[in-house]
């Protein structure tokens, strides 16, 4: 952060990566090198958001809308962005509370009440049968691998 403006960070939405990366937390950091960091944008994309699938709910563009508005238009960071306050996806923290906290970032303002509600949980056989379209997925996906695999090996012994 001595080095490098880090401005922004975006926290994906859960499920980004499934099903090659089950349950990692994933995020995406702007930095323009060459500037000492002053402050960090935190965007959230990821509490009270329903997470991310393969099939069902797949990664859009439409699931970035609400970040590319708060990010503005300048790449480096420097378009004039708000607060939104503790209720709000983005929040600015100083370089110096990054630095307390031994430069983690995984600062969480907002209650995810998508994980704290165990009432709202799917029944254990909508998981499973959404487990199976998740490894149903991942299985054609090997097999079209091994179809190129093979198509590519017979081109190569011709």
């Amino acid at each position: 952060m001595q080095d490098c403006n880090l401005h922004t960070v975006l926290r994906l939405p859960r499920g980004t990566f499934t099903p090659y990366s089950q349950g990692v937390k994933a995020n995406v950091i702007f930095f323009q090198k060459g500037y000492p960091t002053e402050h960090v944008w935190i965007f959230d994309a990821r509490s009270n958001v329903l997470g991310i699938t393969k099939k069902d709910r797949p990664l859009v563009s439409a699931h970035f809308a609400a970040f590319e508005a708060a990010y503005g238009s300048d790449p480096n960071g420097k378009s004039k962005r708000k607060d939104t306050g503790e209720t709000g996806r983005f929040r600015r923290f100083q370089a110096s509370e990054a630095k307390e906290r031994d430069y983690k970032l995984d600062i969480t303002w907002l209650r995810d009440e998508t994980l704290e509600d165990s009432d709202e949980l799917p029944e254990p056989q909508d998981l499973a049968a959404e487990a199976i379209t998740e490894l149903e997925a991942v299985v054609d996906d090997l097999r079209e691998i091994v179809t190129l695999i093979e198509k590519e090996e017979a081109v190569t012994h011709e």
